[in-house]
């Protein structure tokens, strides 16, 4: 301790002036070299203390380091040759009425001759079990800068033995002691600021390394434990549907931890914090009306201690961590700040767990339903990568799934003409797809299937799902049902044709004989028989143009009298419907390539459906126009109008509007219109609200049309 560079002062037997004076320098000197030699804020205060002690030849002495707030922070106690460990709890009643109290409020040292004539003195008894009997004190305040930052009290045996002179003594001693116990005191709180973080550090890397929520929370308890050196802990969830605790995990607990025990938020120190949102230290348990007795029943120990903070997220107290009975002493002053700092890993380690949970439990309903499928199911990347395939979908396609795995998915199956090239941008945008195709097996056999492809998100990423639906049984029920319609048709054409000749010559002779009545029945019976016709011959081009057959005959038809005819044919049903029937062709329209009987058909089909779906008293309208390469055509009706869902629906084959006193109909007209425009080069098209009645509208180029059909 550098003791050569000691000086001393000669010792003068004859004059005990000289003597006090030199001990008071030897001890003030070896009050500086203590503070000078060791940062260890409570090894500073016991050698300070003995060596005061020493001195002035006190029995007993006490020094208190406090905060700004005058609130203990360390300590040291000595009674006769003990130095006394954990003290700072102990001071704290003295702080509040004993004498160190009343030096702290007063910053102000005192001298006390007897102690029992003296109200500010508090006697107790220590840990030798001796009793405080009457003494002299000396007290007095610890400053540094002008602020206070503790206060030493030293008593010695018998009244009236200390003197003004040790009073002067030890206010020297605090004066040596100030800046030396601020630096300690700071130096302390790094030291414990650096705990703090070095806890937190040490939490994040061992509370974050799993995503499993039971092991989560284990690890949180762990870390606290080590960090706290506590006996117990534990973790208890809020239930915010029932107010209550739910406690998830214990560690230390002596009785039976049972899972999932829950307690009323309010109740007890940690459903205070609960409800309060704030966390707290409790030093004595039995002090504090938070307190509930059933703590130490669950946790089957004798609880004198309980730190607690609450566990935030998005600003909801959703848990609460408590941490009971340190092993050493009570809860440091950072105990509540490595808590709150462990309180807020464990809020995000907790709901990255709970989401991993989720998530995982999201995943096996996927992989239930994904392989439970009746259907088989491929799972694609966005570029057509096939990524997974469910057990319906290796039992289809006859493949194993690691030969699938990374293939295309054009491998398995015929993909719609949009999409052959690879460019799947219209399913990546969202947009779901429903075709025909063929689904080749490993062994290139063809099976018929509906596809449905759709954009799924799996895991936050863009996947395209392929569903596959055999139809097999459809497409040979589809065939069964063609050719007995074709045989059907072919079977109806020669009778029909018989009845029409027959009609006509009749009428030709009921014409002579100038009945009106009989003439009206024949013309009634030749007008349903022409429709008939063309709807058998509307079949027949109907499985022709399916087929893939060009349009035969073309020639170059003037629209204008077509149109003139198709009205001339639809009169007498619209005057007896009492409809009006209107031309709108603001210029003629110039002559078109085309096939006239099935164009005259398509016309009248649209027409008659017009004459079917508008009132009495109202308009029906065929209307055209022309562009520089194609004429417009249209039939507008004032019916009830088509609802935008089934615009595109109406064209296939069977399909009709389902609405209340809608007229019947066979589903294979507008079926007809569409191949025969298509088969033209041109284009059909609905233009039609809800009660505003419909327009049909087509194109046909000007110029004869070679591709299509």
């Amino acid at each position: 301790m550098g003791s050569e560079n000691r000086q001393s002062v000669p010792s003068d037997p004859d004059n005990p002036e000289n003597n006090e004076t030199r001990a008071s320098l030897e001890l003030l000197y070896n009050v500086s070299r203590e503070f000078a030699s060791a940062l260890d804020l409570k090894v500073v205060l016991q050698r300070v203390l003995l060596l005061s002690m020493q001195t002035v030849g006190a029995n007993s002495g006490s020094i208190i380091v406090v905060n700004e707030n005058g609130e203990p922070l360390e300590s040291a106690i000595v009674t006769g040759t003990t130095i006394h460990d954990h003290t700072t709890h102990r001071l704290r009643e003295t702080l509040e009425r004993g004498l160190a109290g009343w030096v702290l409020r007063n910053q102000q040292a005192v001298l006390i001759e007897n102690t029992s004539l003296d109200e500010r003195w508090m006697a107790r008894k220590y840990e030798d079990g001796i009793a405080s009997e009457a003494k002299s004190v000396i007290s007095a305040p610890i400053l540094a800068r002008n602020q206070l930052v503790g206060i030493i009290t030293l008593a010695k045996k018998d009244i009236h033995t200390l003197s003004i002179d040790h009073l002067d003594l030890v206010k020297a001693i605090a004066d040596q002691a100030g800046i030396a116990i601020l630096n300690a005191r700071l130096y302390s709180e790094s030291l414990r600021q650096a705990h703090v973080m070095t806890a937190l550090a040490d939490s994040a890397a061992a509370i974050t390394a799993s995503v499993n929520l039971e092991e989560v929370l284990n690890r949180i308890l762990e870390q606290i434990a080590q960090a706290l050196n506590v006996r117990a802990v534990s973790l208890a969830m809020v239930d915010p549907q029932s107010a209550e605790l739910i406690f998830r995990a214990t560690l230390g607990w002596e009785s039976t931890f049972i899972p999932n025990l829950r307690t009323p938020v309010g109740i007890s120190i940690a459903g205070w914090v609960a409800r309060e949102g704030q966390g707290v230290v409790v030093n004595n348990v039995n002090s504090d009306p938070r307190y509930d007795p059933e703590t130490s029943k669950r946790t089957g120990m004798k609880v004198t201690e309980v730190a607690s903070v609450p566990i935030f997220a998005q600003e909801q107290v959703i848990g609460v961590l408590e941490a009971l009975n340190p092993l050493e002493g009570m809860f440091d002053p950072d105990a509540l700040s490595v808590l709150t700092g462990i309180g807020s890993l464990a809020a995000t380690a907790i709901q990255h767990a709970q989401l991993f949970e989720r998530l995982q439990a999201a995943h096996q309903r996927y992989r239930e339903l994904f392989e439970g499928s009746v259907d088989p199911v491929i799972i694609t990347s966005t570029d057509g990568s096939i990524l997974e395939a469910n057990r319906q979908a290796l039992l289809a396609s006859k493949y194993q799934r690691e030969a699938l795995k990374g293939a295309h998915i054009s491998k398995i199956h015929k993909i719609e003409a949009e999409l052959a090239t690879g460019n799947l941008s219209r399913l990546a945008s969202g947009e779901a797809l429903y075709y025909e195709s063929m689904l080749v097996t490993k062994d290139l056999l063809e099976v018929p299937v509906e596809v449905h492809a759709q954009l799924a998100e799996i895991e936050d990423v863009p996947h395209i799902q392929w569903i596959f639906r055999d139809i097999t049984e459809r497409k040979r029920l589809d065939t069964i049902r063609e050719d007995m319609l074709s045989m059907i048709i072919h079977d109806l054409q020669s009778p029909l044709a018989n009845v029409l000749t027959s009609l006509e010559l009749v009428r030709e002779d009921m014409r002579k004989q100038s009945d009106p009545t009989t003439e009206y029945l024949i013309n009634l019976a030749l007008r349903s028989s022409y429709r008939t016709q063309r709807l058998i011959q509307s079949l027949l081009d109907i499985n022709r143009l399916e087929a893939g057959q060009r349009i035969g005959k073309r020639e170059e038809v003037n629209p204008n009298t077509l149109i003139e005819e198709i009205i001339e044919i639809l009169r007498p049903t619209t005057d007896a419907k009492n409809q009006q029937l209107c031309k709108d062709i603001p210029s003629p329209l110039p002559p078109v390539w085309i096939d006239e009987d099935m164009i005259r058909r398509v016309i009248l089909n649209l027409a008659e459906n017009a004459s079917k779906y508008t009132p009495a008293g109202s308009q029906i309208t065929i209307g055209g126009t022309h562009d520089y390469d194609k004429i417009s055509l249209w039939v507008q009706d004032n019916g009830p109008g088509i609802p935008p869902q089934d615009h595109e629906r109406i064209f296939q084959k069977f399909s009709r509007v389902n609405q209340e006193n809608s007229p019947k109909g066979s589903g294979i007209g507008l079926a007809f219109c569409k191949l025969a425009i298509d088969a033209h080069g041109g284009r059909i098209w609905i233009e039609s609200n809800l009660g505003e009645g419909a327009r049909f509208i087509f194109t046909l180029p000007l110029e004869p049309f070679e591709g299509g059909n």
